[in-house]
């Protein structure tokens, strides 16, 4: 008998560990963000994929916010079968990457509440920053007081829309306990959790505990795997294609599915070099002072399943999108095998 890939046995035993269950199968456009489609396109293209609900991560990907071109976009996913949601970026005034030029962050979260209701969606996903929100002058206390404020702000106008806000664990921004923190301090009657499997590492977080601490609280997600590695005395991690990391990412699927049930498992394929966490150096500690010595550790035992894995080179402008597109159906395919699709 051939020797079986790791990537098939993976797939297909996970197959079986993994009975039929209410998985709404989804694609974050992200994932494919070099394309160039248009939203019609884009839509065309995660129905082939046999998706369920696509993820427009951002207004740049839907084209425009006016209620013609929505109600159009609506109608192209309706015959489809395809459900929608809406996202957007940064709703932090004190992050680094909130872009003022766009309006007060009440005003852009409200744009995108109001027009998530047009499109179909339940929610407007947003987030709070990047790693570099967790350092001085704010740290990541300060922006979530900031967002926290945003959120009360709009929270009688963004109810009165039937739309729920999806706060993404992003960048390497918040811990899960500290998102959880920020829902729970903004009214979890209308803010849940957009939950990233890749984005934990980012964070020095163990992506099984971010599942576990944000579960209750979870509307939609972004998965994609991750390998973490030491290397030269430095944390090593990045993001893969589904079954090419090391940290489970077979297992938090099957969690998600028993502790998510029916809630869209959207990939946001990324594929990165290695980013490096010069861990043993006192200095990095300044914007990580509160992360938690057991939680650490717990992350720190992923990496010895680790072996440096080293990255590809950046693709040439012409080539990106169909490397993207190839990451994307490459991850697809595993999980459908792991959801039983």
């Amino acid at each position: 008998m051939a020797p079986m890939h790791r990537r098939s046995f993976l797939a297909s035993s996970a197959a079986l560990a993994v009975p039929p269950a209410p998985v709404r199968f989804g694609v974050d456009l992200f994932s494919i963000r070099s394309s160039g489609y248009s939203p019609f396109e884009y839509l065309d293209y995660c129905a082939r994929l046999k998706a369920k609900v696509v993820h427009f991560s951002e207004i740049r990907f839907i084209g425009n916010l006016e209620d013609a071109h929505l109600r159009r976009v609506r109608a192209h996913a309706g015959k489809l079968g395809i459900g929608l949601e809406l996202g957007m970026r940064s709703i932090c005034p004190t992050s680094k990457a909130f872009d003022a030029s766009q309006g007060t962050a009440s005003e852009q979260l409200l744009r995108a509440a109001r027009a998530a209701r047009t499109v179909g969606s339940p929610i407007v996903r947003a987030f709070l920053g990047t790693m570099a929100d967790r350092a001085a002058p704010h740290y990541i206390e300060g922006n979530i007081e900031s967002t926290v404020k945003v959120l009360r702000e709009v929270r009688s106008q963004v109810m009165d829309l039937g739309v729920r806000v999806a706060i993404e664990n992003h960048a390497g921004d918040m811990q899960a306990r500290e998102l959880k923190m920020l829902i729970e301090e903004a009214g979890k009657d209308f803010v849940g959790a957009c939950i990233d499997s890749g984005n934990p590492v980012w964070a020095l977080e163990d992506p099984h505990l971010t599942l576990e601490t944000l579960a209750p609280y979870v509307i939609t997600s972004h998965v994609r795997d991750s390998a973490i590695w030491i290397e030269d005395g430095r944390l090593a991690v990045r993001w893969t294609r589904m079954g090419e990391g090391n940290v489970g990412i077979d297992q938090w699927v099957r969690r998600f599915v028993q502790l998510c049930p029916g809630k869209p498992l959207s990939m946001e394929i990324i594929v990165t070099p290695p980013r490096y966490f010069p861990y043993q150096d006192e200095a990095f500690w300044g914007p990580y002072r509160n992360v938690r010595a057991a939680e650490f550790v717990r992350f720190l035992k992923i990496t010895e399943a680790g072996r440096p894995l080293p990255g590809r080179g950046p693709a040439a402008k012409e080539e990106a999108a169909q490397r993207e597109r190839e990451d994307l159906e490459a991850s697809t395919a595993y999980t459908h095998g792991l959801i039983g699709l």
